[in-house]
C-alpha cells in the first residue's frame, strides 16, 4: 500500500484547493494531470476515475477514491487534526464552518459547470449569453450573502486559516476578469483572501498551478 496520495486535478481548477490543503499539511502527493474543463478528450479520460467527468478525485493512500471538492476538503481536515485546517466536531465555529463550505461548493461552485460551456444545457449563442449573464448575478449575489453574514478576523471564520479560506481563494479567481466582482460584493472577506495569496506555504503552488499573472485581479 502506497503512503503517497494520488490527485486528478488540473492547473487552474478546484483541485488546486486540495493540492493547497495537501501542501500545508505537508502530505506526499502527485498530481495526475487531467487537462482541462474545456478538453472533451480529458473528460472521457476523467470519467473513468470520476464518472462526473470532473476534477478533482483524489484516492487515498489505501486505494480509495474520493470525489467532490468539499468533502475532500472537510475529510483532509478532519484526519490531519494537528494542522489545524478546520475546526473539529464540538467546537463552537463546526456549524458555520460546515454551512459555509457546503454553501461555497453548492450555491457557487456549481454554477461554473454551466458557465465553463452552457451548450450542455442551452442551445443557441442568445440562450448562453443569458445563461453566463444570469450566473453571473447569482455568483455575486452568493458572495454578498457570505459577506452579510461572517464577521472574518485574520481569514473567514476567525484568526485561524482552514480550508474554508483556500476553497474561496481558488473559486473567487474564476471569473473572467479576476476577483473585481467578488471584490466589489464581499469586501469584508478580500483581506482574508488576499492573506491566502500571500501565504509562503503556498507560494511555490501558486506559482506552478494558478500564476498569479500581471492584472490577473481585475481592479
Amino acid at each position: 500500500m502506497s503512503e503517497t496520495f494520488t490527485l486528478y486535478s488540473a492547473a487552474g481548477s478546484g483541485g488546486v484547493t486540495v493540492e493547497a490543503a495537501l501542501t500545508i499539511l505537508d502530505l506526499p502527493y502527485r498530481v495526475v494531470e487531467m487537462g482541462t474543463w474545456f478538453d472533451d478528450k480529458a473528460a472521457a479520460e476523467m470519467a473513468a476515475i470520476n464518472p462526473m467527468r470532473q476534477a478533482p478525485a483524489l484516492a487515498l493512500p489505501d486505494g480509495t477514491l474520493m470525489t467532490e471538492s468539499a468533502a475532500i476538503l472537510i475529510w483532509l481536515a478532519e484526519t490531519y487534526p494537528a494542522g489545524r485546517l478546520g475546526p473539529p466536531p464540538g467546537d463552537p465555529l463546526r456549524p458555520a464552518f460546515l454551512r459555509w463550505m457546503t454553501f461555497v461548493s453548492a450555491a457557487i461552485y456549481s454554477l461554473f459547470w454551466i458557465r465553463d460551456k452552457p451548450e450542455r444545457l442551452v442551445a443557441g449563442e442568445a440562450a448562453a449569453a443569458e445563461i453566463n449573464a444570469s450566473t453571473k448575478a447569482r455568483i455575486a449575489e452568493c458572495w454578498a450573502v457570505m459577506n452579510d453574514r461572517l464577521s472574518p478576523g485574520d481569514y473567514l471564520l476567525g484568526d485561524r486559516l482552514t480550508v474554508l479560506d483556500l476553497y474561496v481563494a481558488v473559486i473567487s479567481r474564476w471569473a473572467e476578469r479576476g476577483r473585481k466582482r467578488f471584490y466589489r460584493a464581499a469586501p469584508k472577506l478580500a483581506d482574508c483572501i488576499r492573506r491566502v495569496d500571500a501565504d509562503p506555504r503556498l507560494a511555490a503552488l501558486w506559482a506552478e498551478r494558478f500564476p498569479f499573472e500581471p492584472g490577473w485581479e481585475g481592479v
